[in-house]
């Protein structure tokens, strides 16, 4: 069981919340966090590279110079590949990098990220988080009064808020995602995280649900 410190919007430490990271995943398998990392930051990967081949390149196809008499190797085409300017051997296309786990591993490797950083006591709770407005220094004056001025952060709202988004989204070091959205790469990539206390009892129940 583990006991985590409650705060509110001054830093001040207002109760603790209890939660034991056996309800997301009583095991972490490393090795399931690792492939869905990579499956995530593959689907990042835009694959729009192009390179020409020596079918592509500009040049002459005649012959350079005659095949015997020069002394020098006998050589075909300006445009090979072995030549300076010549195309690439194994020329590069536009490739799809991405790809998928089955649904069960990646709910799973979420679970197991909530459970980690739970365990490595890298999980921080809010008591309340709302705004009337987007403020950008009100979320700034939230994350200095965190001691997080200056690390990544990632901020786990119950729902989708425009005004906390809006908020956060000129911070760079700062994220923010409902909890319906997260993922083990959202939830392992930043040094903190931070949840609201409505966002922590909703991913409980999610978890108590899946």
């Amino acid at each position: 069981m583990a006991s985590l410190p409650v705060f509110d919007r001054t830093g001040a430490e207002v109760g603790r919340y209890d939660v034991d990271p056996a309800e997301f995943s009583e095991t972490i398998n490393k090795q399931l966090l690792h492939d869905a990392v990579v499956m995530y930051q593959a689907n990042q990967r835009q694959g729009t590279f192009r390179t020409k081949n020596r079918g592509e390149v500009a040049g002459s196809t005649k012959k350079m110079y005659r095949q015997k008499g020069t002394g020098n190797a006998r050589a075909g085409s300006r445009r090979s590949g072995i030549r300076r300017g010549g195309g690439h051997i194994f020329a590069k296309r536009p490739r799809d990098f991405s790809y998928r786990l089955n649904k069960k591993a990646i709910r799973k490797a979420t679970r197991m990220a909530i459970a980690s950083r739970i365990q490595d006591d890298e999980v921080l709770i809010l008591d309340e988080l709302s705004f009337s407005e987007p403020k950008t220094r009100d979320m700034a004056s939230i994350i200095k009064a965190l001691g997080l001025e200056g690390q990544t952060a990632l901020v786990a709202t119950e729902a989708y808020d425009i005004n906390i988004y809006k908020s956060a989204k000129n911070i760079g070091s700062v994220t923010v995602s409902p909890v319906s959205d997260l993922n083990a790469l959202m939830l392992l990539t930043p040094r903190k995280v931070i949840l609201t206390k409505a966002a922590a009892d909703a991913l409980r129940e999610r978890a108590k649900a899946s």
